[in-house]
């Protein structure tokens, strides 16, 4: 029924082809582990630039900030100034009247009076 099964190699050949395949497996992971580490280096580098270019654009986040509080505050001061000169506009006109009404009644009395 079974016959029992024979090997016709000898054991070293065997022996040398196992160590074959062996060897060609390990150069292969080798290899393939070589181009992981390689590209593994790469997406260092540029996860690297990344940073660089986050740590400027976070550089020019934080001037802007600033650029912005100085203008809301220039902006507070123009508009306190504003309202000041509001306040002075309703001074000048009294004021323009008081002058004119001053000038015409000296104006009035340096003409000689007019005989009737």
């Amino acid at each position: 029924m079974n016959e029992p099964s024979t090997v016709t190699y000898p054991t070293a050949e065997i022996l040398s082809r196992i160590e074959d395949k062996i060897d060609s497996n390990q150069k292969e992971t080798f290899e393939k582990f070589k181009e992981l580490s390689q590209k593994i280096d790469k997406q260092s580098e540029k996860i690297g630039a990344i940073e660089v270019k986050l740590t400027a654009v976070e550089t020019e986040v934080r001037n802007f900030k600033e650029d912005v509080r100085d203008i809301k505050t220039v902006q507070n001061t123009l508009v306190q100034e504003v309202s000041d000169l509001k306040g002075v506009k309703s001074l000048i006109i009294p004021i323009v009247v008081a002058v004119a009404t001053a000038l015409l009644t000296l104006l009035f009395r340096l003409v000689p009076n007019i005989p009737h």
